[in-house]
């Protein structure tokens, strides 16, 4: 039962592990995506002929850019604060599977313990039969 436990607390820990990277690997493309924005409203220029040739439509342009780049901010803010849950989640996951990790070490060694008490036993026997014997 105790073995039982400890599995399922390690596949818990491994499960919460793979959503941290996940929502990692999520910031990581708000990341790139925010810096192409950025990029896009550090080059944006007025056009002789083309759908930019107002600088009016340019501001607005960058406006609109700027606050796709806050939009993008406050979902990656939000994912920092499911990562902090999932690590809180993560620890408490270790903690518990160290937990039973030690009971289980501490019945194998009262197993190893009984075995041993049990061969002691036996040879015990066959000395004092020997003994008897001779």
């Amino acid at each position: 039962m105790i073995e039982k436990l400890y599995n399922l607390k390690k596949n818990q820990t491994d499960q919460k592990l793979m959503q941290k990277a996940q929502l990692e690997s999520k910031i990581e493309k708000l990341d790139i995506e925010i810096t192409l924005t950025q990029n896009s409203i550090a080059t944006a220029s007025v056009e002789r002929i083309g759908a930019i040739s107002d600088f009016m439509i340019l501001t607005m342009h960058k406006n609109t850019m700027k606050m796709h780049i806050q939009k993008l901010n406050i979902e990656k803010n939000n994912i920092n604060l499911q990562i902090e849950s999932i690590i809180k989640e993560i620890i408490e996951l270790q903690k518990e599977s160290e937990q039973f990790g030690y009971i289980l070490e501490e019945e194998k060694k009262e197993r190893i313990k009984k075995i041993l008490l049990a061969e002691e036993e036996a040879s015990n026997e066959y000395i004092q039969s020997k003994y008897i014997k001779g």
